[in-house]
């Protein structure tokens, strides 16, 4: 049996008030690699550990600018990776190659914590988000109080640290004063519509292989961390008998454990420590568990912080970072929050934004110089709101976005665009539009006669996942996917002149199975003149969920349905000469879990049915790719 974590838990936990001794660690400049130092030399408090409401104590850095005042604003982290990530002590000195020093020697006081039963925290993890909402609260809460806090707070971080800003916002403490939430779209739950919670669903999916890794590694309830109840000092003496990530965990060879069924067994399978994947994968989109004990939104919150949300369209939450700036601005209580709230969408993968360069490469595609100087602009963002330094900032548009194709940075007041021309694509074929090499075409012209295109989805053969906002990510070649008889393949005639898609698209189909239950997958592609084929954004839909996520609706065998798919946002410039081309097949694995096609819960499903899978195009069924398409000046 393998070997699981040591754990070391202790569940009576004594609330003990800290205050933190600035004493523990002298910090030279760190090397910040590129960023520049600011005028301030950084000391450490290390491992004080921060009371919440309940009596259980987080395990929280403080990072403090020696000689810059005595009232500071703070910045504050926090995420389930260990704190000290990314820093070598030794002796009195320390060195780091993360934010908590550069933000620090420019005047900040910065709190780095572990969240909830996390390595130096006390208590038990509850993924994907748990306490992270109050636990946020009562931190900022805690700094607000002490004798070196201005009381003005602001957060910051990308992916999880992103998201523990989400959870909090609506709880509106009056001391959080600003946000930068990056790739942070999973929290909006319910309130988009779509129920794509912590971006883990999409189109009523499960994602698959990068879920299954995350919740068998960083998801784990338990950590080898100090027991309940010591002192700060107590935690401080012992952490060097004892590494925070030495955690013992089981080889997992994912290659073979994404094909393992039933889904909801497979942790067990893996021999991964305790975590909350069985709950993940058997709650019903509508169950209270979402909203009551992780935190997601269900569209009844309010917000009072100025925002500034960043995602990329390579992320997996992309739309929901988009979705989530309006809803702070449409549901803010102050015309102070409702008129700060900013957009920035980059050309990257997840949290790749500042490791562009003049050449950036997203996948195996040149995305030209898409660089920005974030160090200035996240410090500019935090010296206003928190220090009140007049710099312009939010002179800024309300939203950025880079244009892939043409390689620029654009800007707006509003997201989606006004000046939007929504395009419809008519699928259109002979009957045989399987593969690239079939008589599949998409033109703007409605279709005139009855045809239809088939295709065998069989769960023991799904389409490889190629390219994306998941596990092998980015713009990549469509070669391999696009050589099978089971992916649809729908294409323009070369462009006479370029169009520029920007914003939500959509696929409509019209379809039977011969299923009780399906999905179907949909994948936009820019086809290069030498006939390279770069996907762009995707989406998926299961089909038992076309009439909203919250009911399931079997299929009839023969009867054709339409349905609408999600496929997310973009901005991409296919150039003259170029094609657009749209996929269209029934998997997309392991980026998505396989649909067995027997209609039952298919998590707890070891058996499947091959499905016969037909799309129609005709006057009566006008399938069709919904483009938003942004007028060329003239």
């Amino acid at each position: 049996m393998r070997q699981l974590f040591a754990v070391i838990l202790n569940l009576s936990l004594v609330f003990l008030p800290v205050v933190p001794s600035l004493g523990h660690a002298q910090a030279e400049h760190a090397e910040l690699e590129g960023k520049a130092r600011g005028p301030f030399e950084v000391r450490l408090a290390e491992s004080v550990m921060v009371p919440m409401r309940d009596g259980t104590r987080l395990s929280t850095d403080l990072y403090f600018p020696v000689g810059a005042g005595d009232k500071l604003p703070t910045i504050l982290f926090r995420d389930p990776y260990n704190k000290n990530r990314g820093r070598e002590t030794s002796g009195e000195s320390v060195r780091s190659t993360e934010d908590t020093y550069f933000y620090a020697s420019h005047g900040f006081v910065v709190a780095k914590q572990d969240s909830r039963g996390k390595h130096e925290s006390e208590g038990i993890y509850s993924p994907p988000h748990g306490h992270e909402a109050t636990d946020g609260y009562d931190t900022v809460d805690w700094i607000a109080k002490q004798s070196w806090s201005n009381s003005q707070v602001g957060t910051g971080g990308c992916s999880y640290p992103g998201e523990t800003q989400m959870l909090q916002a609506p709880l509106m403490n009056p001391h959080l004063t600003a946000m930068i939430p990056q790739a942070a779209g999973g929290p909006v739950g319910a309130a988009s519509g779509k129920y794509n919670y912590w971006a883990g669903f999409r189109g009523g999916v499960l994602d698959h292989r990068a879920g299954m890794t995350w919740y068998a590694s960083a998801g784990i309830k338990y950590s080898l961390k100090p027991p309940a109840g010591l002192s700060d000092e107590e935690v401080r003496s012992i952490r060097k008998f004892y590494n925070p990530d030495a955690s013992d965990l089981p080889d997992m060879d994912w290659d073979e454990l994404i094909w393992h069924l039933p889904l909801v067994d497979v942790m067990n399978e893996a021999g991964a420590p305790p975590n909350d994947w069985h709950k993940l994968v058997t709650a019903d989109f509508g169950d209270d568990w979402w909203h009551d004990e992780m935190g997601f939104y269900d569209g009844s919150e309010n917000f009072d912080v100025p925002a500034l949300h960043i995602s990329s369209f390579y992320d997996l939450s992309v739309d929901d970072t988009a979705f989530a700036f309006n809803y702070f601005r449409d549901r803010s209580i102050s015309q102070r929050s409702a008129d700060n709230q900013f957009l920035i969408l980059a050309p990257s993968e997840h949290c790749a934004w500042t490791e562009a360069t003049e050449a950036t490469v997203v996948g195996e595609l040149g995305m030209g110089d898409s660089r920005k100087d974030w160090n200035k602009l996240y410090l500019d963002w935090y010296e206003y709101w928190l220090m009140g330094r007049e710099n312009g900032i939010t002179s800024m548009p309300k939203v950025q976005y880079y244009v892939m194709g043409s390689n620029e940075w654009r800007s707006s007041d509003v997201w989606p665009l006004d000046d939007i021309r929504y395009t419809k694509y008519f699928l259109h074929s002979d009957g045989d539009a399987n593969s690239r090499d079939g008589d599949g075409h998409l033109y703007t012209r409605a279709p005139e006669s009855n045809r239809s295109d088939s295709f065998i989805y069989d769960p023991a053969d799904p389409v490889p996942s190629v390219g994306g906002a998941r596990w092998l990510g980015g713009a990549r070649d469509q070669a391999t996917v696009e050589s099978r008889d089971d992916v649809l393949v729908y294409t323009t005639p070369p462009l006479d002149e370029g169009v520029e898609v920007t914003g939500p698209i959509s696929l409509v189909l019209h379809v039977s199975s011969s299923a009780k239950d399906t999905d179907i997958t949909a994948k936009l592609v820019d086809v290069h003149p030498d006939g390279r084929a770069y996907n762009i954004q995707d989406g998926i839909l299961r089909l038992r969920y076309r009439d909203g996520f919250t009911q399931r609706v079997w299929m009839q065998e023969g009867e054709i349905y339409e349905v609408s798919i999600d496929m997310s946002i973009t901005s991409q410039y296919f150039a003259k000469g170029h094609r657009i081309r749209l996929q269209v097949s029934s998997s997309n694995f392991p980026n998505y879990e396989r649909n067995l096609n027997t209609g039952g819960n298919n998590y707890d499903e070891t058996s499947w049915v091959v499905a016969e899978n037909t799309i129609y195009h005709s006057p009566e069924n006008p399938s069709h790719l919904l483009l938003p398409v942004i007028p060329t000046a003239e």
